[in-house]
């Protein structure tokens, strides 16, 4: 005889389906980031952690309500449709059920917000095949399916952060590197985020016009003291793209060497703020 559907299970299991999928998306972003050039401010992990942690029964909520509303009724449709096959499982019609269940409340956020066909649609399908998955995991009717969810799930989160960190290691994810640009790239016009400049020419001289002078113990939105001029640049190799660096000298300005970093479409030099291993950066951007 089969096995009495328990909707309260599905519930649970349909929710830490939810839960797991955030964890997941949050491993896959953190190592997304260190595939990025460096932001101009260097994240307070600390923060970041207390936030996560502090969001898990916000989270837990989220996915319970989701699961009420969409996944539920979705399973329930699945059982009706199988008893009217004669107990054959129906487990294909869960996605468009969940599908239909979406699309009244994605159809009119969009339309009040005047949102784009095309965000609405990837929006919509995401969701759908987010909250199917859940279905469909709760969907067996077997002893242990929580613990057996709850294990794997785990086991698949740690997996890929794991395996993420170590493809990060040894090279088969690519992890950010600064662009080599080399004297070439360095001639032209430099600029901050406000109106500072730094015009580069092919003989060896430069012009400032407004660029920021840092001392120890500033911060990255801090007022600077701007510095004009004219002198001199280089441009150091150094051992790899990491090491290498771009000298300015400026009688009337003193700045230590500019690192490297950005991309090669759009590269940037930058001064570190504050102190030492700060993280907080200063930088400019060539002009295409």
């Amino acid at each position: 005889m089969r096995q009495k559907r328990s909707y309260g299970r599905v519930l649970v299991v349909s929710t830490l389906v939810g839960c797991l999928e955030v964890a997941l998306a949050v491993v896959v972003v953190l190592l997304y980031v260190q595939t990025q050039p460096p932001p101009d401010t260097a994240p307070d992990w600390a923060a970041i952690a207390g936030s996560l942690v502090s969001a898990v029964p916000l989270v837990g909520f989220i996915a319970f309500l989701l699961s009420l509303v969409f996944v539920l009724p979705a399973v329930a449709l699945a059982d009706l449709l199988a008893r009217g096959l004669g107990g054959r499982a129906a487990w294909w019609s869960a996605p468009p059920a969940v599908a239909a269940l979406l699309a009244p409340p994605v159809l009119i956020f969009a339309t009040h917000n005047d949102t784009e066909t095309e965000s609405t649609l990837v929006f919509w399908a995401s969701a759908t095949a987010s909250l199917s998955l859940g279905a469909l995991i709760a969907l067996p009717r077997g002893e242990g399916l929580l613990r057996r969810v709850g294990l794997w799930g785990t086991a698949v989160v740690a997996g890929t952060g794991l395996f993420g960190a170590l493809g990060l290691a040894v090279g088969l994810l690519p992890s950010y590197e600064p662009p080599r640009i080399g004297p070439q790239t360095m001639t032209g016009t430099w600029i901050d985020h406000t109106t500072g400049t730094l015009v580069f020419t092919p003989d060896g001289r430069v012009t400032a016009s407004g660029v920021g002078l840092h001392r120890p113990g500033d911060r990255t939105g801090d007022p600077s003291r701007r510095c004009s001029g004219s002198g001199t640049w280089s441009y150091e190799p150094g051992r790899d793209v990491r090491s290498q660096k771009v000298r300015v000298q400026i009688p009337e300005c003193h700045w230590p060497a500019w690192g490297v970093d950005g991309t090669d479409r759009e590269p940037r030099i930058s001064q570190e703020v504050g102190d030492p291993g700060s993280g907080q950066l200063y930088k400019l951007r060539k002009v295409s």
